[in-house]
């Protein structure tokens, strides 16, 4: 009778060798797997990340642009210019531009846009104006000049001052003026008075003839 050989280390090794390696082709699968899954999360959630991302960047933009939006103070509500502040003719937000008619707008800002390209910026020192605005600079004319007669060369009344109908707009600077004086018939923009080169009112065609000036406002 003969007994069996003890198995011998690398005999036993060999048996056991399968079995690991199975558990470590297992677990590398499952490494795999688990890698690609994760990929595969990450790259669907980037896109909506970037969507929220963008979003949320619109609406942060959205509330600083409504919270730095200008609001004219009430104290403009009558057609004054802020004391503190140069307006453009695209300033709109004030009533002294706002209230102005439409044509007449259209005109000076097209006339605006095309005097930048020579350099030269439009400020609107005055636009439409109320009637109570009317009259206190007509009071601050007579006190100015010691009668009503003198201030109406300045001056006009209420009812009878294209600034209150919204169809007259006063120019600065003096370049601007200048500008103005030259090209504005371009636009259809016209000096009024020869003792104010700021006053423009539409009074022809754009490309027609300006009249020749009043003297003044009283003429």
């Amino acid at each position: 009778m003969h007994d069996d050989p003890a198995p011998s280390p690398s005999a036993t090794a060999a048996r056991r060798f399968p079995v690991r390696t199975a558990a470590g082709v297992c677990a590398v699968a499952v490494a795999v797997l688990a890698l690609v899954a994760a990929w595969g999360m990450k790259a669907r959630s980037e896109p909506a990340a970037r969507a929220v991302e963008t979003a949320d960047r619109g609406l942060r933009g959205a509330a600083t642009a409504t919270a730095t939006a200008e609001v004219a103070p009430e104290s403009t509500d009558g057609g004054d210019i802020p004391p503190d502040r140069e307006l453009t003719p695209f300033d709109t937000g004030y009533p002294a531009i706002d209230r102005l008619d439409k044509n007449l707008l259209k005109a000076v800002q097209k006339a605006a846009r095309d005097a930048r390209g020579d350099g030269v910026e439009f400020r609107v020192t005055s636009g439409w104006r109320s009637k109570e605005h009317q009259q206190r600079l007509l009071d601050e004319g007579i006190q100015k000049y010691g009668s009503a007669k003198k201030a109406r060369q300045f001056v006009n009344t209420p009812e009878k001052s294209t600034h209150v109908s919204g169809k007259a707009v006063d120019i600065g600077p003096t370049d601007a003026d200048d500008w103005l004086i030259r090209n504005g018939a371009d636009y259809g923009l016209c000096q009024v008075y020869n003792n104010e080169m700021w006053h423009f009112e539409l009074l022809t065609s754009p490309g027609g003839h300006c009249p020749t000036p009043r003297t003044d406002a009283a003429g």
